[in-house]
């Protein structure tokens, strides 16, 4: 009997088992050299996915200063006193305040912005959108109904990137 109920823990254990036999083939590996290598190694591909397929979102009712960096979209309705520096699309939306500069590769303007946005791929104003400084983008698109004042730049991608290495050396 002593033997059966040994069996019957195990066959106990093996109905726990099915639940994480995928667990157990990562765990594997993870014995066969460090456990927290692996265990990190095997978890990171996740976050990455999730984070480049997510987007933050900074809400109406919130006002932050600070900066932002990293990757992945960021869609802004508050209020942000700070720089932005993403690897991913930014967007400020109608009645959202920005004071600060912006890289992003996508910039959507529908509330406003007070400073810059550099590199950037395209820049889209909205109706209602207000930039107050420069912008250096490969296009840009300007809705009627929206305002800017400072300088623009757009289409010379290519020739700025072949221009920066003669200004650097000697400007020639």
């Amino acid at each position: 009997m002593a033997l059966w109920n040994e069996k019957t823990s195990p066959a106990t254990a093996g109905s726990a088992v099915p639940s994480p036999a995928p667990s157990p083939e990562r765990n594997i590996p993870e014995r066969h050299t460090s456990d927290p290598a692996l265990a990190v190694s095997a978890r990171r591909p996740t976050p990455k996915t999730s984070s480049e397929g997510g987007e933050s979102v900074i809400a109406a009712n919130l006002t932050i200063e600070g900066k932002i960096e990293g990757s992945g979209n960021v869609k802004m309705a508050g209020r942000f006193k700070g720089d932005v520096r993403i690897d991913g699309n930014f967007s400020i939306e109608p009645g959202a305040h920005l004071t600060g500069q912006v890289l992003a590769g996508i910039v959507v303007v529908g509330g406003e912005l007070q400073g810059n946005i550099e590199s950037a791929k395209r820049v889209d104003v909205q109706e209602g959108g207000v930039i107050v400084g420069d912008v250096k983008a490969g296009s840009i698109t300007v809705a009627a109904g929206s305002r800017m004042r400072g300088h623009v730049e757009f289409g010379w991608e290519d020739e700025k990137i072949k221009a920066k290495p003669g200004l650097v050396g000697s400007g020639s």
